[in-house]
């Protein structure tokens, strides 16, 4: 299938009635950090973007809400997918994205090259959706803070290598700094910026 059919299929089936789907559940897993959320509607995004990732970019994404892609998710079919289903500008300026999305395995860059918000406005900031193998069998990870009684553990397998340090350095500007979901499959994890990561020890 050539890239111009394949950015024609594979939304939402229900446009509105989907994505408040996917707003609740995110929303649910904004509130409890650490909490395993999932994706029903039948949504097929492009290669090599995953389906809740996906779900995501037509949830929150629109003429309004400029979108950063990797070097890899701008080389698909996504773009035009993008452009067909929600309109949402692509930026090449990290700082310019509301919302930034990386497949698996791609190289993200430093949280501190993307908008972080402003101790007036700290909702101006970029929210970053990040794909990963899989959201358990990996290290294990201890989650504190706002919405967690006491502590929570994750262990997505395929984070970024730097993504811990990148996370501390993020949370240290609070309330400024990015937020970030964690994607795999038809499931996500989102990570609020007031979340502090904990790596265990093995």
């Amino acid at each position: 299938m050539d890239n111009k059919n394949e950015s024609l299929i594979g939304g939402f089936p229900d446009a509105v009635f989907n994505a408040q789907n996917v707003f609740r559940v995110l929303m649910d897993c904004m509130a409890r950090p650490g909490t395993l959320g999932a994706v029903l509607p039948p949504v097929a995004p492009p290669a090599p973007l995953g389906i809740a990732a996906g779900a995501l970019l037509l949830t929150l994404c629109d003429h309004d809400t400029p979108v950063w892609l990797t070097p890899g998710l701008s080389k698909s079919a996504l773009p035009e997918w993008i452009g067909f289903h929600t309109g949402a500008p692509l930026t090449r300026e990290k700082i310019e994205a509301r919302f930034a999305f990386a497949e698996v395995k791609a190289m993200l860059p430093s949280f501190a090259h993307f908008a972080l918000g402003s101790q007036e406005y700290p909702d101006r900031s970029t929210t970053i959706i990040v794909e990963v193998e899989a959201l358990d069998g990996g290290r294990l990870l201890q989650l504190s803070g706002p919405g967690i009684r006491e502590t929570v553990q994750i262990a997505p397998k395929g984070l970024p290598e730097m993504f811990l340090r990148q996370w501390t350095d993020n949370r240290a500007l609070f309330p400024r700094g990015g937020d970030v979901v964690l994607t795999a499959g038809r499931q996500l994890i989102a990570l609020p910026r007031t979340c502090k990561i904990t790596a265990l020890e093995a």
